[in-house]
């Protein structure tokens, strides 16, 4: 109890309200937080800390790098239902509900606990999970997340990327190159990069055409070494920054929640920038 009421003084302290006066009711919280998605406060304050960045010099124009991650929703695979099932799930008293041997597609099916969160799966072989897509653009020359956008898992990276370097122009940052992996490599990114006066350089597909892609060029090559560094900052959000799978429903609150984490990845980066290179002792 003592313990309790020690904590319940310091919370008043800090917000500089007398032992004796009433608290706020719990839903402010939550009226708080509409506030702060319809006003966009969590992109101003991802782009303020990449102007930061970019006034100390470590963001340029030149070589940057794009890539997608998975995002596991909140809701569980047994709230994947049919869109046009009466009465909710079915099952047991426990809302246990047996799926096996079920085809289930996203036309077909949704979430009844988060409807905006897809069906998908990483890659051949792998478990379908509800997730989100996470789309991310990389400044190579100091690992620096330029751009941290939640889409819906359902849709094509390579035009989301297209509309990233659009929405980087916009900001003052204008790439000459743009590197990506083999998901990438499709007319659509290509061409899109190229009208917006960027050289693509996604990693070819085995049989493929090179659509004019100079994949033997030595800046293509160095491109590829540098966009590997992306899974760095992929891998910080899901470990240290607790965000492999969201807390919250739906694609604002998600995205919203996304940007915060990826901003305190930059901060944690951009402190070590602030430090310089390691000085050479001297014998």
């Amino acid at each position: 109890f003592c313990e309790r009421l020690q904590y319940d003084l310091l919370f008043r302290w800090f917000l500089e309200l007398n032992p004796d006066e009433a608290t706020f009711d719990h839903s402010t919280f939550s009226q708080n937080q509409g506030r702060l998605l319809r006003h966009e406060v969590a992109d101003r304050f991802f782009a303020e800390v990449v102007r930061l960045a970019k006034n100390r010099g470590w963001v340029s124009d030149q070589h940057f790098s794009v890539d997608a991650t998975l995002i596991e929703a909140w809701a569980s695979l047994k709230s994947f239902r049919p869109k046009d099932e009466a009465g909710g799930p079915g099952g047991d008293g426990n809302g246990w509900a047996d799926f096996k041997g079920q085809k289930r597609r996203n036309d077909t099916h949704e979430s009844s606990t988060d409807p905006e969160a897809k069906l998908v799966r990483k890659g051949d072989g792998r478990e379908a999970k509800l997730a989100f897509a996470g789309h991310a653009a990389m400044e190579n020359r100091h690992g620096l997340c330029v751009l941290f956008e939640v889409k819906s898992a359902v849709g094509s990276d390579a035009e989301v990327a297209v509309k990233q370097i659009t929405k980087l122009r916009r900001r003052g940052i204008k790439p000459r190159t743009v590197g990506a992996d083999r998901g990438y490599w499709s007319g659509k990114f290509i061409a899109g990069m190229r009208r917006r006066a960027v050289v693509p350089h996604p990693a070819p597909l085995a049989g493929r055409n090179l659509l004019g892609v100079k994949v033997r060029s030595k800046a293509h090559q160095l491109s590829q070494k540098c966009r590997r560094k992306i899974e760095e900052i992929f891998g910080w959000t899901k470990t240290t920054g607790c965000f492999r799978k969201t807390r919250y429903l739906g694609l604002a609150r998600t995205h919203a929640a996304a940007q915060y984490v990826v901003a305190a990845c930059n901060l944690v980066r951009m402190a070590r920038l602030s430090l310089g290179p390691p000085t050479l002792a001297r014998a």
